[in-house]
């Protein structure tokens, strides 16, 4: 599995990333590195960008990616894109089930997966598509 990197030849101004999982637990880190592969890229580009964005970034990817090995079979994708002052994460996967968003439970062990992302990012945004879904979300470059 190695995932693909790349700029939206349509607008070169455009800075994004693209990641192709087969699936298996490896796509999780693989996730992380991606995210630090493009926060990285925004850097080169002058955004001065914290280390706590980052790790909150890699949260994100993180979560998204896991839901997607855990409630749908087959192939995932994530696409990270800069959108104004938001790192916008795409996350599309195969199956047709949407995101479950349980409420706040301190005492839950565990599936606080989309309670952290929605914290981090505002909201959390699905639609489906032809062959499953696709799970969005922003978070704010500061």
């Amino acid at each position: 599995m190695t995932p693909a990197h790349g700029c939206d030849a349509a607008d070169a101004s455009v800075v994004s990333a693209v990641a192709e999982f087969r699936g298996g637990s490896a796509m999780i880190p693989a996730s992380r590195d991606v995210v630090h592969g493009f926060v990285a890229r925004l850097a080169e580009r002058g955004l001065d960008l914290s280390d706590a964005f980052l790790d909150a970034a890699r949260l994100v990817a993180t979560e998204l990616v896991t839901n997607a090995l855990r409630h749908a079979p087959g192939p995932c994708r994530l696409e990270l894109t800069l959108v104004d002052d938001r790192v916008e994460f795409a996350v599309s996967d195969t199956g047709d089930a949407f995101p479950t968003f349980l409420p706040r439970d301190p005492l839950r062990v565990g599936r606080h997966g989309l309670e952290i992302v929605t914290r981090l990012c505002g909201e959390v945004i699905t639609k489906p598509h032809a062959t499953g879904k696709t799970v969005y979300a922003r978070l704010p470059l500061a």
